[in-house]
Formats: structure tokens, sequence, C-alpha cells
């Protein structure tokens, strides 16, 4: 790990920014030195996004100051942050899947830059830090880790001094976080700062050397990552002692069990996937962990696990000994299953309806939620009023509507909506994606319950921590085929890693 650098590059001063009566951003004091990789840390809402949309120049504050490289900066704009020095890698590419990496690249640099060197440049770049990229690849055609490869050439064509870093891991293998930490590990010792929004704390103590913590806007703390440990950082961002999730040894009902039979279903358009033969076997109190990189079959897996695709053969989904394939969600919902889908609004939820009425969509095919057409109001917001109560779903009004809750608040309800059910089996896909620590906690806690319970537990998930957390079992998808079923204890996060790239492992 570099020497810290005690050169200062980059200092904000009391930032503060506010909108409306909710202030995003209060006094926040924060430096970075030269050479330094330092994090920031905060669970959702926390002012992250906030902080470093004002260091590249998205917004500005409403008092407070930057110092870049001890001179006072008023920063006008990304362009403006760019010719300052500081580049930003997003989370979300904004890449064209149509173009070339070339083409992508040129669009994002100056006129003056485009030229006929442009692709030798990249190349040097690529060869200088390990990332190889071929510019003539159309960006459809690359990996993930590869479209985040074009993102990052993009930014060190600009020679940033300062280079902020969202999310760089979300969806990528093992073996490719271990490559871009070897690129920032470059960058920093060739003198450039890095910026690294993270929520896997445990990256946090492999990489950096500082970390920062928001916490309702406030910098709660900055502190060396080397004195601290995963739990610390979580304690610091949520502000109280939290509990372990360690799964205590369950009882395996094999009389509650389910099986899949060669289960295909063929691309509906070129941007879906085909699930090619899967076969699953798991019983009550086990959960089955399903590994994968986003758009690998995940989607099609969980619209045919649900019933809102249905397969052709019989014998396909057997559940109980009872052959679901032909079932549709509502049906399959009597015979003891639940699902946590992947998109909150839209698919779990109706973001205009209130939450008695959400409650009551998945509930209606029960008598007491409504009988002979009519609709039993009080039943449902009595439920939903349980369910808000038991999960700690933080509500601005009573039965609020869908769209007036956070995100994490919403995912708890969806989450006690399904449990509350007490599942025989319970489908979740992202089932925290998205949410804050303190809530992803919580949700991870009431998987583990049912599963204590006998319930059976399918975990969709691009989290590898989280599937190595909760699961029993571990299969990874790629290309819409499931790998063999792995007994947690028995394979490592690098061979999950390698799986999720479509490396095969041999059965030794």
């Amino acid at each position: 790990m570099k020497e810290e650098h005690n050169n200062i590059i980059l200092r904000g001063q009391n930032l503060t920014k506010v909108f409306g009566e909710f202030k995003a951003n209060d006094n926040v004091n924060f430096s970075i030195s030269k050479g330094e990789i330092h994090a920031l840390l905060g669970e959702n809402g926390a002012g992250k996004s906030t902080f470093v949309k004002i260091i590249y120049g998205l917004l500005k504050p409403d008092s407070g100051q930057i110092y870049w490289k001890n001179k006072v900066i008023d920063i006008n704009g990304p362009k403006h942050a760019r010719d300052l020095g500081i580049g930003m890698v997003f989370q979300h590419f904004s890449l064209f899947d149509s173009l070339t990496v070339l083409e992508n690249i040129s669009l994002a640099i100056s006129d003056s830059e485009v030229n006929a060197d442009l692709e030798k440049r990249i190349e040097k770049l690529s060869s200088e830090y390990g990332l190889k990229i071929d510019p003539h690849s159309r960006v459809f055609n690359l990996s993930v880790g590869e479209q985040q490869r074009v993102e990052i050439i993009r930014c060190l064509l600009q020679d940033p001094e300062l280079l902020i870093m969202d999310e760089p891991t979300s969806v990528l293998t093992p073996q490719e976080i271990a490559k871009l930490f070897e690129v920032l590990e470059k960058l920093s010792n060739n003198g450039c700062s890095i910026l690294f929004i993270t929520h896997k704390l445990e990256e946090v103590r492999k990489l950096t050397t500082k970390a920062s913590i928001l916490r309702r806007g406030v910098n709660v703390a900055t502190v060396n990552t080397k004195d601290h440990t995963a739990k610390s950082f979580s304690q610091m961002m949520v502000g109280h002692e939290i509990d372990d999730n360690n799964p205590k040894n369950r009882n395996i009902n094999k009389e509650n069990n389910l099986r899949i039979n060669s289960l295909s279903r063929p691309s509906e358009s070129q941007f879906s996937v085909s699930l090619k033969n899967i076969d699953i076997e798991i019983s009550g109190g086990e959960i089955l962990g399903i590994a994968g990189i986003a758009g690998n079959g995940q989607y099609e897996l969980m619209e045919a696990l649900i019933g809102e695709y249905l397969v052709d053969d019989k014998d396909t989904i057997m559940f109980n000994n009872k052959d679901l394939s032909f079932m549709k969600p509502n049906e399959r919902r009597k015979h003891g299953l639940s699902f946590i889908p992947e998109e909150r609004i839209g698919h779990a939820t109706i973001s205009s309806f209130k939450l008695s009425d959400n409650f009551y969509l998945t509930d209606y095919i029960n008598k007491n939620s409504s009988k002979f057409g009519i609709v039993n109001n009080q039943f449902n917001k009595s439920n939903a009023e349980n369910i808000i109560k038991n999960y700690d779903v933080r509500i601005p009004y009573e039965n609020p509507t869908a769209s007036s809750l956070s995100g994490g608040n919403l995912q708890k309800f969806i989450v006690g909506r399904e449990i509350s059910r007490a599942p025989k089996l319970l489908i979740a896909s992202q089932p925290t994606w998205g949410v804050d620590i303190g809530a992803a906690l919580e949700i991870r806690k009431q998987i583990i319950n049912i599963a204590e319970n006998g319930a059976l537990v399918i975990l969709i998930s691009q989290d590898i921590d989280e599937i190595f957390m909760l699961s029993d079992i571990i299969s990874v998808i790629y290309d819409g085929k499931l790998s063999k079923q792995f007994n947690k204890n028995k394979i490592s996060i690098e061979q999950v890693g390698l799986l999720m790239g479509g490396s095969q492992l041999t059965d030794n």
C-alpha cells in the first residue's frame, strides 16, 4: 500500500447543500492528499452522491468552500472539473452499445484531442495500466468489466489528478475486482488521488488508507482504515450497535422440496437470454444462492419460477410433488410460494397505490381480503400496519402510497408482506439491492429466519458477499446456464468468480 501523502490536493470546508428543508450535506469537511486512496462511506441518503456531485461540478454548494491545490475554486460544471484534473467513473456507465470503444471515447473528449494518435494513446494507456481493450470492439460485445475499462481509459486520457470511483465493483467478478485494484494502486503510485465510494466494506480495508463516513449529511468521522473492521464501519454509518447475521445450523425437511427438471426457455428478443436445461433440487431449511453478473438469465429464471412465464412441459417445476409448471403466480401462491422481485416499483408494488392496496394486490386470493367482489379495506389496512410495525418501515404518514417511501423502507415493506404469509418457498431476486446497510441487515435476518422455520429459499443476487453470507448451497448462472450446486463450504469466492466469468470448474 502506498505511503500516505500530506500534500492535500482537494479540501472541502463546511460544504452545505439544502433541498427544501432537507440538508443533504451539513457543514461537511473533507480533504484528500496527492496519491491517497480515500473511501467515502454512508447509507443511502447519507449525502455521498450530493457531496461528489459538488466536487464534480454537477451541483453548487449553498455555503462552504472548495480548495483545489490550496486555492479557493468555484467549480462551474463537469467540464470545468475535468479541466482542473478531476475525473469521475459513474456506477452506471454512459456508453453507446452500438459504437466502438474508440468512437465512445472520441465523443467524450475535446475535438482537439480527437486525431490519428487517439488510438495509439488508448493502446498505450491500456498497456501501461493493464487495461486490455480492443479500440475497435463494439461495446455490446464487451463484458461489464471491459466496459468499466473503457470508462477508466476515457478518464485517464484527460490526465486526472483526482479520480472519483462510484461503486466501481458492484457488478464485477472477484477476478475483475482484483485487477481493478491493481490499476488503482498503480494510479496511486503515480500520484493520482482516488475517492472510492463503495458499500463493500472489506474492500475499504484492502484498498484504502483513509475513510470518511457520512451520516445524515454530516461527516461523523475520518479514520485510518487499518484501525477498523467492516463491522465498526457499519456501526459508524448507522450510528448504533448492529447484530451479526450468523445463520444457525438448520434442520433439513426433505418433505418440503423443490425440483426443477431441465427448465428451458427460448430468448424472446435480442435483449433477453435463453435458459438452457436448468436443474435445481433443494429441501426445506436450505437457502440456494444463485450468483451471476446481471444479464445472464436471472430475470428470465425469476419469471419462470414465479409463473409469469409458463414452461411447455409438465413435471418441469415440481414442489412438494405438485406440478407447478402450468400455474400462474396466484395459483403458486396458494401452494405456499412468495416472491420478492428485483423491481420494487412496477413489479412488486404500484407507486400510486396505498400500502394497504399493495398488500391486497398479492393477497386477494385470501377470502379475508375480499369476498364476493367486495374488498375488506380494514383487513388489508390492518395487515399493512402490522408489516409496518414488525419490519420497522418508516412512513411519512398513515397508510402512505408506495411512492412516498424511500427505497429501503419500501423494500422492507415488500419483504415483510411476502414473509408475513409464512411461505413454504421464498424466491427473492436482489432483495437488498440499493438499500441502506441497516435495512439490508434486517432483510437478511428475515430471510434466515424463514429458512430456520423450514422454508426453502432461492436467493438470486449479484452480491457475492451476500450469497456467501446467507446461502447453504451455491450455483452460478452464466449465459442462461446454471452450474451444478456446490456446498458453500466447498467452493471459494474466487471459484464462484470464475464461474461468473464463464469458466467451468471440474468436479475435483
